[in-house]
Order: C-alpha cells, then structure tokens, then sequence
C-alpha cells in the first residue's frame, strides 16, 4: 500500500492527539478512503515509527478494572431516525429507545494448539462467533451455527476495539 508524505503526516497528527487505533482506523476509512484492519493500523502506526501510547482516561479505566473478569459489554441506546407526519410526541411514545448490549468478547480458559489465546464473541443481533489471535499475529474469526453469517461492520469495530481491552487486561 502506498501512503503520500501528507498522509503519513496527517496519521502522526492523530496519533500526537492521542486518538485510539480504532479511531484511527475509521478516520483513514472515511477521510483518504483507505479501508484497514485494525492490526494493519497498528503496523502501519509502527511502520511510520510513531509512538502509540493509550490516553490516560483508558489507561486509568484499565487499572480499575484490572481485577475484574467479566466480560466487556458496550451497551448503547439506539434509536431509529422516523420519518413521519405525526408529532414528535406521537413517534417517541410508539418507538421507545431500546437497550442493546451491542458486543461481547471473552476469552477461552483452554487454547487449542497453534493459537496464542481464543474466545468467543456475541454480536448485537445475538450471533455468537468464535475467535483465535495465532501466534503469528493473525485474527480469525470461526462462524458459529450459521457459516455464511457476517457480522455488521460497526460490530466488529466494536469486537476489534473490545478484543484490545480484553488482551490487554491478560497481559497480551
């Protein structure tokens, strides 16, 4: 992949603000149209020999939560954007905002060999995959009942984001 010399500078910029892999990663999507995974922004952050230091809000939320083990949710409120004649009063009543706890990432107690660690993650629509970092750095993720299921993008940038989390308070 080329990347122009205003493109490097630009990712440096962010990277100095502070901003996360994953913020970085939809940046690059949506501003210079590059479509990365998230491991690709990490190699390419090290690539440009920048240095990547989590925000210290992350950080500080980590230390807190090191000792815990639950799984990491990310719920959110959604609410569908209605195009209708009626009041707003009339829309809010009939479509109320739902909770939807959106991913979940855990990790496998046992890993097969050939695999560093591996788990299992629940998407927003209640499929569940399973999933396996190897040795050599590479992400897989293994379909569950469905083998033509795929999950949303905004889902898996959520997955991506938790799985860092998720490694990062095992020590990975």
């Amino acid at each position: 992949m080329d990347i122009t010399e205003l493109q490097k500078s630009t990712i440096a910029e962010w990277v100095k603000k502070g901003e996360t892999i994953a913020i970085i990663q939809r940046r690059l999507r949506e501003e210079m149209e590059l479509s990365l995974t998230y491991m690709d922004v990490r190699f390419l952050v090290d690539d440009l020999n920048l240095v990547y230091s989590e925000p210290d809000e992350v950080s500080q939320i980590e230390e807190e939560n090191a000792g815990n083990v639950e799984p990491v949710e990310a719920c959110q409120i959604e609410k569908e954007n209605a195009v209708n004649e009626e009041p707003v009063e009339a829309i809010d009543a009939i479509e109320e905002p739902e909770l939807v706890c959106s991913v979940q990432v855990n990790v496998d107690p046992v890993t097969p060999p050939g695999s560093l660690v591996c788990g299992t993650v629940n998407f927003s629509d209640g499929k569940q995959m399973s999933w396996q970092l190897s040795a050599a750095g590479q992400l897989g993720l293994v379909p569950g009942d469905d083998p033509e299921y795929r999950p949303n993008p905004e889902d898996l940038q959520e997955f991506q984001t938790q799985l860092q989390q998720v490694l990062q308070k095992h020590g990975y």
